[in-house]
């Protein structure tokens, strides 16, 4: 699978609208997003769920409900030492049928010791993404909203796949807001 350039990243989402809204070059205020040589840094909005250890005791994927959590929304969040928040992206994505996304965070915030983490955008899924930031450093960490997060570089297949995240009816399919982890 050969990774796309920023050239095919701008005809995609030209054409199909493939991420929305779309920036076709680098945007370099605050932490950097849009376009780059061969991927796409992708933004968080301003909403965030924060995981309400007053109301739960242990996670359990097939256990959470949203009323685990407390909807914040900011301009910035400050994320305690070793935990975690949710958020969803600024970007609305809709991936063709022969690619698969691979998601890396931004070096600014690795640097800080925040991992991004975010599941591969698989063929023919679309909606906003929900990330999820943890810190790992021994102090408190700010991430900023519409400030970039993560890059997305994105493989194309050889053919298009046999089953699709939208033939498949997937659980996370055209999100809307920052969705919890669902078992069914």
């Amino acid at each position: 699978m050969p990774v796309k350039s920023d050239h095919w990243i701008i005809e995609m989402a030209r054409d199909y609208e493939m991420i929305k809204p779309f920036e076709p070059s680098q945007i370099r205020q605050g932490v950097s997003y849009g376009t780059s040589s061969y991927g796409y840094d992708f933004r968080i909005s301003d909403e965030f769920k924060i995981l309400d250890t007053d109301r739960i005791t242990e996670l359990d994927p097939v256990r959470m409900t949203p009323e685990h959590y407390r909807d914040v929304k900011a301009d910035s969040i400050l994320i305690q030492p070793n935990s975690f928040v949710l958020a969803r992206t600024v970007e609305y994505f809709k991936i063709p049928r022969d690619i698969l996304t691979i998601c890396f965070g931004k070096s600014t915030y690795a640097r800080m010791g925040l991992i991004v983490n975010v599941t591969p955008f698989e063929p023919e899924w679309e909606g906003y993404a929900t990330v999820s930031l943890t810190n790992s450093s021994p102090v408190p960490a700010r991430v900023h909203a519409n400030q970039g997060i993560a890059q997305l570089l994105f493989l194309e297949a050889s053919e298009e796949c046999i089953t699709s995240y939208a033939d498949k009816s997937g659980k996370y399919q055209a999100q809307k807001e920052i969705t919890v982890s669902k078992s069914e």
